[in-house]
């Protein structure tokens, strides 16, 4: 179940989105504190990638008008030092979503240097998981991959870095159920949403997630005199039941340097995929930012620490 009804107070739709957060844009709706709201997300390209594209059309993308997020909403009575609590309500899906290599984009971007596009086509209501061709299943889990309030400092900023104050997180866990904290900077709060998907490994390696645009329900509490250093969750209940049923296959990088053994364990499963079920190196790339999930192994034997990539073998047995 990804959707359950609740009293809506105000629904934002599509066109009422900014790029970039900025701390000056004027409120487009004031909520109380437990208002529900429904944002009718676009995908990440603002409408530019549609189902007939192919890899060729990549070039043409516009990054100027990428990552939209839909907002801002003023929290009545909200200010410097509390924060905004934000619980997932529910997320409805599409049906058909993209996921791509942008030359000079995603962990590995100095190896992939040329455009390449999947376009996804799924269920809307089952959610079943979606076909990667006629090799491989990716079970689903919807998510709002940018939740965040505006940044203190003036001007505009880009929505492609996270920040303190939340912001393009792409937490695959932030699904239904789930609680997140926001910590306020500004008058108001100034809430924004975007950037949803409807599936996405931990890491988003390629630096896309099978992008799909939703409408996705929020409750907006808020939370007086919290004083939170950094955005914090909680889930609501498991989170990875959708890929565990059959294990995981698992390569790792070890050495000094964190982004080095990334870098590392995905290469190592890009050939694992690639020799073990005949795929091209970018397809495996891409199928790994879907589904697959970089973890922290161990951080404390110096000098070398340990970085392992997990892929759920569900997927392709």
């Amino acid at each position: 179940m990804t959707h359950a009804p609740h009293n809506v107070t105000c629904t934002i739709h599509d066109h009422q989105h900014h790029i970039g957060w900025d701390n000056s844009l004027k409120p487009i709706h004031t909520v109380g504190s437990g208002d529900v709201v429904e944002l009718q997300c676009m995908e990440s390209s603002c409408g530019q990638i549609t189902p007939e594209w192919t890899a060729g059309d990549i070039p043409r993308l516009d990054f100027g008008k990428v990552n939209p997020v839909l907002g801002p909403i003023e929290i009545d009575g909200a200010e410097p030092g509390d924060a905004v609590k934000v619980t997932m309500l529910g997320y409805k899906p599409c049906g058909w979503g993209w996921t791509a290599n942008i030359p000079g984009f995603g962990l590995l971007a100095d190896q992939f240097k040329e455009p390449a596009l999947h376009i996804w086509k799924y269920d809307a209501d089952s959610l079943a998981p979606a076909m990667y061709g006629s090799l491989a299943k990716v079970p689903l889990k919807p998510f709002a991959g940018t939740v965040g309030l505006a940044p203190a400092q003036p001007g505009l900023h880009s929505v492609v870095p996270p920040r303190r104050v939340g912001g393009n997180l792409d937490i695959r866990d932030l699904g239904l159920g789930s609680e997140l904290y926001l910590p306020v900077e500004v008058q108001g709060g100034l809430f924004s949403l975007g950037d949803t998907h409807a599936a996405q490994g931990d890491g988003e390696v390629c630096g896309t997630a099978i992008e799909s645009q939703l409408d996705v329900t929020v409750k907006l509490e808020l939370v007086k005199g919290a004083n939170l250093k950094m955005p914090r969750f909680r889930t609501a209940g498991p989170v990875s039941r959708h890929l565990d049923e059959k294990g995981y296959d698992v390569t790792t990088g070890v050495g000094p340097d964190l982004m080095t053994g990334a870098r590392d364990a995905v290469s190592g499963m890009i050939d694992l995929l690639g020799k073990r079920h005949k795929i091209s190196a970018v397809e495996a790339y891409m199928l790994c930012s879907v589904c697959g999930d970089l973890r922290i192994s161990e951080i404390v034997d110096m000098p070398n620490w340990v970085v392992s990539f997990y892929f759920p073998r569900v997927v392709l047995d």
